[in-house]
């Protein structure tokens, strides 16, 4: 029998947040420039800008660098401000010969950065040395002006005699990497002494100085010499928190939340995750924290927080589609600082697969609409600045390719950040359930402790090119119903590794196994069951399309509806790869393989492992890629497609 092509999946949404108390834009005069949205018919930038400029001058520059050793010509060219500068015409002789003398200490600078500080740069304008030429020169600007730099670039030189000093007390040149004969380019010089007093700083010690700086280059032996004295002050302890700007929120818990205690020695780590902690509070759109300039009389350092609160109540609303599972929306409101100390509460409300039996065969016959309604509320700071209680109630009706499900849960849990990596959480789950499946319908009372721990080493959550994620969820389970206990557990691993030092080849990688132990497969509810397939699983496979199906034709007393439909599992296991590669600065081409089974032990099924191809892309932004996937289904099963189309928000993994 030959199967009919599915209808392809196009899953797209849309979502609009409105800040209130928001002011309106000031008046604007009447700009007409949309009607020649590309400049044709109007001068060019360069032609607006000779136009507005006094005298205009225009020059002809050359550069010559003799000898040209490691590649210095590319890269003088690329320092010079004249060069880059010369379709722009300046104002005036005056203006050309400032320009030139600016660009000759650019020139110096950078032959220091690349070692040589014996090099020799000369600008001559119509033949003549800029060095000797009087203030007000004036040149022939009846046509473009001569300007011709000479340089030669000089021996290479290395570091000589190194000597760092700290009230006193060497430190070692060693730890700095700064040792006879290594490089001398003033950069790299730089950069050493801000390491050196970044880490007398990291001693506790906020007022670290350079008090003394003798950098010798000596011609004769072509090295650097170099002699640094500072002065690292005491190690000195952080004295009060004081706050400025706030409105709704209390002051004092403002100053708790930053994790300061009066008394800990000085750190700008702490005051780096200090401002990191307000950020995280959702309640400040700016939040800035600095060290005072000098000590309180007490010996401690106070420290200042500034902010700005954002209005304090928000509504959004946002749009879905799909083809195969039909259109939804959503809306939700949002208090984000209910008492004075951060307190949140979100309300939301969706409903979804409006169309959906119209719209597709795929899927099986439903009834209706599906519904989620849900009250969220968040109290930050509960068992320390780095702690946030957490509770909600939600109740849903839905109904996915493997059952219908009418549900009201209630939780309670806390979040805790351990570090800048790991993060824990920890809740109490209450929940009724009605659960329909070619069975019927059953009724389900459980009580849970869901618990997660992630490490995050990731370099961007969004767009990450380096590192890896790791979570661990494990669910303890009791269904009070039956009496029956069980524990669902699921580890998932992603890396990420760039190819090359721009980040434009990046691959990646996620792994990931689940398993459910303590019951059988008829004892655990369909919808704590394992199921693969969709968007965030195998692309190109329908949502939860993946697994065991039962049954194959209609049987005494089951449900019509669920003929042919997953049952699920209890194991579970998933694998992505990816090759994410720039196009542009702005665009990705994303080709990715997709794997996954479901089995119904404690071992997936790997000999109907199903895998799903093809490729993505993805539109760089600020606030994350854009990500469209085409993905393609090698082995589809009754209820997939011959392709499904995926758009979202950040990678996929």
């Amino acid at each position: 029998m030959t199967r009919l092509a599915r209808p392809m999946a196009v899953i797209a949404s849309l979502t609009v947040a409105l800040g209130l108390g928001l002011g309106a834009p000031a008046a604007r005069a009447l700009d007409l420039g949309f009607l020649d949205p590309f400049n044709l018919f109007g001068p060019s930038e360069e032609e607006k800008a000779a136009a507005e400029l006094p005298d205009p001058v225009r020059y002809d520059v050359t550069i010559n660098v003799s000898p040209n050793e490691d590649d210095l010509q590319d890269t003088l060219e690329a320092a010079s401000t004249l060069k880059a500068d010369e379709d722009e015409p300046v104002s005036g002789s005056l203006g050309l010969l400032a320009k030139a003398k600016g660009d000759r200490r650019r020139l110096v600078g950078t032959l220091y950065e690349n070692a040589r500080y014996d090099g020799l740069v000369t600008i001559r304008i119509e033949g003549q040395d800029i060095a000797t030429l009087a203030p007000d020169a004036t040149f022939d600007t009846s046509r473009p002006v001569p300007v011709t730099i000479d340089v030669n670039p000089g021996p290479l030189f290395q570091v000589g005699t190194v000597r760092l000093d700290a009230n006193g007390v060497p430190l070692d040149p060693a730890t700095y990497d700064l040792t006879p004969g290594s490089s001398a380019d003033s950069v790299r010089i730089l950069q050493i002494e801000n390491r050196i007093v970044q880490d007398l700083r990291n001693e506790g010690r906020p007022f670290v100085a350079v008090t003394r700086r003798d950098i010798v280059a000596d011609s004769a032996t072509q090295r650097l010499d170099i002699a640094i004295t500072l002065s690292p002050g005491e190690a000195i302890p952080f004295g009060q928190t004081f706050v400025t700007g706030t409105e709704r929120m209390e002051p004092g818990f403002v100053a708790y939340m930053t994790g300061i205690r009066p008394g800990e020695t000085y750190s700008p780590q702490a005051l780096e995750k200090a401002r990191e902690r307000l950020r995280k509070l959702n309640v400040f759109s700016t939040a800035t924290i600095r060290e005072a300039d000098a000590q309180a009389p007490d010996g401690t350092l106070p420290i200042q927080v500034t902010v700005a609160e954002r209005p304090r109540r928000v509504i959004g609303a946002g749009a879905t589609f799909s083809n195969t599972e039909g259109a939804g929306a959503n809306a939700y409101w949002e208090h984000r600082n209910l008492f004075g100390r951060a307190e949140s509460l979100r309300i939301e409300g969706s409903v979804s697969r409006i169309g959906a039996n119209t719209l597709s065969d795929t899927g099986r016959e439903t009834d209706g609409f599906d519904y989620k309604a849900s009250a969220v509320f968040r109290k930050p700071g509960v068992l320390g600045p780095d702690s946030v209680y957490v509770g909600s109630i939600t109740g849903l009706r839905e109904q996915p390719l493997a059952y219908d499900r009418q549900s009201i849960a209630v939780s309670n849990g806390v979040e805790y950040m351990i570090d800048d990596q790991q993060t824990v959480a920890v809740s109490l789950l209450a929940e009724y359930e009605t659960v329909g499946t070619y069975l019927g319908e059953n009724e389900f009372l459980l009580a849970s402790v869901p618990f997660t721990y992630t490490y995050d080493g990731r370099d961007n959550e969004l767009n990450p090119t380096k590192g890896f994620l790791a979570k661990l969820y494990a669910e303890p389970t009791y269904e009070i119903e039956d009496g029956t206990p069980f524990i669902k557990a699921r580890g998932d691993v992603s890396a990420y590794l760039s190819l090359d030092e721009r980040d434009r080849f990046v691959v990646a990688g996620r792994v990931g196994y689940g398993v459910i132990a303590g019951a059988d497969l008829a004892d655990v509810p369909t919808d704590r069951r394992f199921f693969a397939g969709g968007g965030g699983s195998v692309r190109g496979y329908v949502f939860q399309s993946i697994g065991p199906y039962y049954p194959p034709f209609p049987l005494p007393g089951t449900d019509p509806d669920f003929v042919n439909t997953p049952t699920g599992g209890l194991s579970v296991f998933e694998a992505s790869a990816e090759l994410r590669f720039n196009v542009t600065d702005k665009i990705q081409v994303v080709p990715f393989v997709d794997a996954g089974t479901v089995g119904d032990d404690f071992a997936p099924d790997f000999g109907n492992l199903k895998i799903g191809a093809g490729v993505g892309a993805r539109y760089l932004t600020g606030f994350g890629p854009i990500r469209v996937d085409v993905g393609i289904p090698l082995d589809p099963g009754p209820r997939d497609g011959s392709f499904q189309i995926y758009a979202g928000i950040g990678q996929a993994f």
